[in-house]
C-alpha cells in the first residue's frame, strides 16, 4: 500500500527545513509526497524551492501586499481543506511555527488526518514573543499525533505540557540538514559584486537579519539608531543587511540607513547565498530563529535580536547572547566582539547543538513505523 503524505510549506523557513524531509520521503516506495505550497512569502519561498529542487505539487499562491493574519488563515484553510478532501492522506507534515503549517494542521485535525510536527516543543512561554508563532507552534502540538523536537530542553517543553512521550521522538533539526548540504557544495555567491566583497578576508563582515512583527515600531527604530552608530564607530567593518520586503521593515531600514558607505542592504538573498555570506561573517545579529540554529555549525558568534528565545541552548552553550532590539546592549556586546579577541574566539567555536545532519531520515522512519511500514 502506498501512502499519500501532505507536506505544507508557506514561507522560506519551511521550505529550508522541510526540502530533507520531502527528499527523504521520495526515496520510499511506499510514500507519495504531495507538497503543497501557501505561497504565504512568495519570492522568498520560491528561491528556496529552487536551490533544493522542491517539485511542488499544488501553490495556493496566497500572498497579497501587506497581508494580514486572518487573510492568510482564511486563504490558506481555504485552500488546503479543499486539497484535504479531494486525495484523503495518510499523514500531513508541518514544520516548526509559521502560520501555514498551523493551518495545515489544522485542516488536517478537523478531518481526523494524523499530524506529525517536525521542530515542535519549541517555547518562549509568551505568546506575544514571537507573535504569532509561539500560538502557532503550542497549538500544533495540541493536536499532532507525531512530535519531532530537535533537542532535550524542547522534549523537556512537551513532558511539562502532559504530551504523551509516547509521541514525541527527539530527531535534531532539519535545518542543519539542510545546511550541511549547502556548505558541501562549497558555491560562490551567485551575486558577482556581493562575491568580490565578501571574498576580501581582510574585511570584517557583520551579517544582520532582523523581521520580526513583534519589533515593528518604535523597537525597530531604535535597532536602526543602533547599527548606524555602529557602522560610524566602525567604519573599516562592513555591514550587511539583506532586508526583508515587508514594508514595514523595508521601508523604515531604507530611510535609517541608506546612503552609509559601510552598510550594504541588498534584497533577501537565495538560501544558498546567504549560508555563503554566514560562513564569511565575523559576528550574525539576528531575530532568526533558523540563524540561531545553523550559525554555530559555522562557528559564527549570533546576538540575538530579541528579549526571549525558544532556542535557549546555543545561549547555555555560549555561541548565543540575548540583545534584543535595545541600542545599548548591541553597542556593547557588538563592541566586546570586534574589540576583545579573546571573546571572540571564546564564543567562536564550531558546535553541532540542534542536530548532526540526520533529523529527516530518523523522522521519516517514524513516520513508516507510524503507518506500519516500517
Amino acid at each position: 500500500m502506498t501512502h499519500k503524505i501532505f507536506l505544507i510549506i508557506g514561507t522560506r523557513p519551511d521550505a529550508i527545513k522541510m526540502a530533507p524531509v520531502i527528499r527523504e520521503i521520495k526515496m520510499q516506495s511506499v510514500l507519495e509526497p504531495i507538497v503543497v505550497a501557501t505561497a504565504q512569502h512568495r519570492e522568498m519561498l520560491d528561491q528556496v524551492l529552487k536551490v533544493f529542487d522542491i517539485k511542488v505539487d499544488y501553490d495556493l499562491n496566497i500572498m497579497r501586499s501587506n497581508q494580514s493574519l486572518d487573510n492568510i488563515t482564511i486563504s490558506a484553510l481555504d485552500g488546503i481543506a479543499k486539497l484535504l478532501d479531494k486525495y484523503k492522506p495518510s499523514m500531513t507534515v508541518v514544520q516548526g511555527d509559521t502560520t501555514s503549517s498551523f493551518v495545515g494542521g489544522l485542516a488536517s485535525f478537523y478531518r481526523k488526518i494524523p499530524i506529525a510536527h517536525v521542530e515542535a516543543g519549541l517555547r518562549t512561554n509568551d505568546l506575544f514573543h514571537p507573535f504569532p508563532e509561539e500560538a502557532n507552534r503550542r497549538l500544533l502540538d495540541a493536536i499532532s499525533q507525531l512530535l519531532f523536537p530537535p533537542t532535550k530542553i524542547a522534549l523537556q517543553n512537551l513532558q511539562a505540557e502532559n504530551v504523551p512521550i509516547e509521541k514525541c521522538f527527539i530527531t535534531g533539526n532539519t535545518a542543519i540538514d539542510s545546511l550541511m548540504w549547502i556548505i558541501n557544495q562549497k558555491k560562490p555567491i551567485s551575486i558577482p559584486e556581493l562575491e568580490k566583497i565578501t571574498s576580501d578576508k581582510s574585511k570584517r563582515i557583520i551579517v544582520i537579519t532582523a523581521h520580526r512583527r513583534e519589533s515593528f515600531g518604535a523597537p525597530f527604530l531604535e535597532f536602526i539608531a543602533a547599527i548606524r552608530e555602529l557602522s560610524k564607530g566602525f567604519p573599516d567593518v562592513l555591514i550587511i543587511y539583506p532586508v526583508h520586503l515587508n514594508p514595514n521593515v523595508d521601508d523604515p531600514v531604507r530611510s535609517g540607513l541608506s546612503g552609509i558607505d559601510n552598510i550594504l542592504l541588498p534584497k533577501p538573498l537565495g538560501y544558498a547565498d546567504f549560508v555563503t555570506l554566514m560562513n564569511r561573517a565575523y559576528f550574525i545579529l539576528t531575530d532568526s530563529g533558523g540563524i540561531q540554529e545553523e550559525a554555530p555549525v559555522l562557528g559564527k558568534p549570533v546576538l540575538v535580536l530579541r528579549d526571549v528565545t525558544e532556542r535557549p541552548e546555543a545561549v547555555e552553550a555560549g555561541a548565543a547572547k540575548i540583545v534584543g532590539m535595545h541600542r545599548d546592549k548591541i553597542l556593547v556586546e557588538s563592541r566586546k566582539l570586534l574589540l576583545d579577541d579573546q571573546e571572540y574566539r571564546k564564543i567562536a567555536q564550531k558546535r553541532f547543538i540542534y542536530g548532526d545532519g540526520k533529523a529527516s531520515k530518523r523522522i521519516v522512519k517514524k513516520i513508516m513505523k507510524y503507518l506500519g511500514d516500517s
